[in-house]
C-alpha cells in the first residue's frame, strides 16, 4: 500500500470553466477554494506533456465532507482536443455522483440549468440489499452525473 494515501480531488476540463463552476456551485452547493489557479510555463508543459500549455480554473469544495473534504477541480486549457460523444459505458472515469433528497426534482433542476438527460429515473435493490433511486444526467458540458437517493 502507498504510505499516507488519501483522496484529494477530481478534475474536470471545461470549455468555459467559470460557467461550469457556477453550475456546480448553484445546483450542488459546491464552494470555491481560493485562489483561482492560473498556470503556464515550462513546468506545466513538462508535467502535462503539452507544449505551450496554459490552464486556468478553480477548486470547489464538495458538499457534505467539511472544510478539509475533497474538491472538484474545474480547469480550462488554452488548447482543447475534441471530446468524444458522451457515453456512460466508456472505459475510464465514468461519472460523479451526488446524493440528493429527491432524484426527480434534482434531475429537473439539472436539465433546467443546461444539463441533458441520459437515462430514466429508476429504483432498484443494490447488491447490499438496499433500495436506491438514481438517474444519469449530464452537466452543461456533457460530463455524466449520477443523482441518487435511498427511498424511505
Amino acid at each position: 500500500m502507498i504510505s499516507g494515501v488519501r483522496y484529494g480531488h477530481t478534475n474536470l476540463i471545461a470549455k468555459d470553466w467559470r460557467a461550469l463552476s457556477r453550475f456546480y456551485q448553484e445546483l450542488f452547493a459546491c464552494t470555491p477554494v481560493p485562489p483561482v489557479r492560473d498556470f503556464k510555463g515550462s513546468d506545466l508543459e513538462r508535467g502535462t506533456g503539452i507544449p505551450g500549455a496554459e490552464l486556468r480554473g478553480e477548486h470547489l469544495r464538495l458538499p457534505g465532507h467539511g472544510a478539509d473534504g475533497p474538491t472538484l477541480e474545474i480547469f480550462n486549457y488554452n488548447v482543447l482536443v475534441d471530446r468524444p460523444e458522451t457515453a456512460v459505458n466508456r472505459p475510464g472515469f465514468g461519472h460523479i455522483a451526488f446524493v440528493v433528497d429527491d432524484v426527480p426534482a434534482a434531475r429537473e433542476a439539472v436539465l433546467a440549468a443546461g444539463g441533458q438527460p441520459v437515462g430514466e429515473v429508476v429504483t432498484l435493490t443494490n447488491a447490499a440489499g438496499a433500495r436506491l433511486t438514481w438517474v444519469y444526467v449530464t452537466d452543461p458540458e456533457g460530463n455524466v452525473l449520477e443523482l441518487q437517493s435511498r427511498p424511505k
